[in-house]
């Protein structure tokens, strides 16, 4: 007996097994048929969904940021949490786990034939987290740790380049080279918030196991 799924549910059985496929297979490799054997639908049900493999990809893009974005509003929104604690955990929550498919969907986003899509995601993800990131940042404005007139800005141009320098799908840095940047990174984004030295030690360590990984 043929089974009948609520449509949403349906559109996240797609959604579900074209992100296992595009983070094991690859994006360019995955074909819409591999994505109907796996979900085990016609190809009609999915053109009745999504339009292109393109549109598939886009609202996985637009799944995982949404997932973020509750993480980073729930703990920018905890009332007794210090507000670099905040910064902290949620640039930390960011961070995928190893053998994860979001970690596997970041690696696709990495490949020069994937570039467009790569570029969609940062503008989406930059946009969407740095309106949380803004709220945070205005709160320690008003406690005084830290100071600037331009909270927003200030996160969407650190969000931005942050982005494009540690992505070593542009940038082949050595260890070495990588570790200077790191401590730049740091040191400009104390310096833009008038934050205390050493606040934001904590993401050296974090950009040094990422470097590790990428560096295996």
């Amino acid at each position: 007996m043929r089974t009948v799924k609520h449509p949403e549910e349906r559109k996240n059985d797609i959604l579900n097994a074209a992100e296992a496929l595009f983070s094991t297979k690859g994006y360019q490799k995955t074909t819409i048929i591999d994505i109907l054997k796996a979900v085990g639908i016609a190809k009609g049900t999915f053109y009745y969904y999504f339009a292109s493999k393109e549109e598939v990809m886009d609202a996985i893009i637009d799944r995982i940021i949404k997932e973020d974005l509750i993480v980073a509003k729930r703990i920018a929104a905890e009332p007794d949490l210090p507000v670099v604690d905040k910064l902290f955990r949620i640039i930390m929550a960011q961070s995928p786990q190893q053998g994860s498919h979001k970690q596997g969907m970041i690696d696709q986003f990495h490949q020069p034939s994937n570039a467009e899509m790569h570029q969609k995601s940062l503008i989406k993800a930059i946009k969407e987290l740095s309106p949380v990131l803004a709220d945070v940042i205005q709160q320690g404005v008003e406690e005084g740790t830290f100071k600037t007139k331009y909270p927003q800005e200030t996160v969407e141009f650190l969000l931005a380049s942050a982005q494009v320098i540690f992505d070593e799908g542009l940038f082949q840095w050595t260890a070495e080279e990588s570790i200077q940047r790191a401590l730049a990174f740091i040191d400009i984004l104390e310096s833009s918030l008038h934050a205390e030295k050493g606040s934001f030690s904590f993401l050296l360590k974090r950009l040094s196991g990422e470097l590790d990984e990428n560096n295996q």
